[in-house]
């Protein structure tokens, strides 16, 4: 948790009771379920929610956003964006059914009434959303061709709607076919060293 108020000092009570409560929940249900590899639960809160934290640093979302996280997995990084943006409405979906069940599951324990779970693949989704967020689920010209009916057209942030994409190695062979696109590089926000190699990129659409 230190990690997290570090980087995000103004956190309410709440939050950070949320926040709090993510490694004793992960770890119960982790044993029942495994969402997250066993050497990565040890290291949850840099390797998993300050990670999906990083599109905070590059877009703050509206209150009354909506956000799709596709490929989710065990909640990420849907979870801990619904926990430090409280009234944006979170869609988190993914097409293995007991990773969905985590997701609820955790997200009840939470209290959060600002996420919406289901077991569903992209292609099959209707609605329509500001920003579709992801952790590497596969290339970007395949994920691509999963969401590209699904951003709205109306923008309402600084930073156009479009792809929120967390990523690590090189990725400009797999983004050459794409006119508009930009990398941040995570550890521009933070130093730790698991962020060295580790990008975010905004890819509209």
């Amino acid at each position: 948790m230190e990690e997290i108020l570090k980087h995000f000092p103004e956190l309410t009570k709440e939050q950070i009771a949320q926040f709090t409560q993510l490694e004793k929940l992960y770890r119960e249900w982790n044993d029942k379920i495994n969402v997250i590899s066993r050497k990565d639960i040890d290291e949850l809160y840099i390797r998993h929610v300050l990670h999906s934290l990083a599109i905070a640093k590059v877009v703050k979302f509206r209150d009354g956003a909506d956000i799709l996280d596709v490929g989710t997995g065990g909640g990420f990084p849907g979870i801990p964006l619904a926990i430090l943006h409280p009234k944006v409405n979170f869609h988190l979906i993914d097409s293995i059914q007991k990773k969905i069940r985590v997701v609820n599951e955790i997200s009840v324990a939470l209290g959060l009434s600002n996420v919406k779970a289901e077991a569903v693949r992209a292609e099959k989704i209707k609605s329509k959303y500001d920003f579709i967020v992801s952790r590497a689920v596969t290339q970007m010209p395949k994920f691509v061709g999963w969401v590209r009916n699904k951003i709205k057209k109306q923008n309402s942030h600084p930073l156009p709607n479009g792809i929120l994409y967390l990523k690590g190695g090189e990725l400009h062979e797999e983004l050459e076919g794409f006119d508009k696109f930009r990398i941040f590089e995570i550890s521009q926000f933070f130093p730790e060293e698991f962020f060295e190699t580790k990008k975010l990129v905004w890819l509209p659409l």
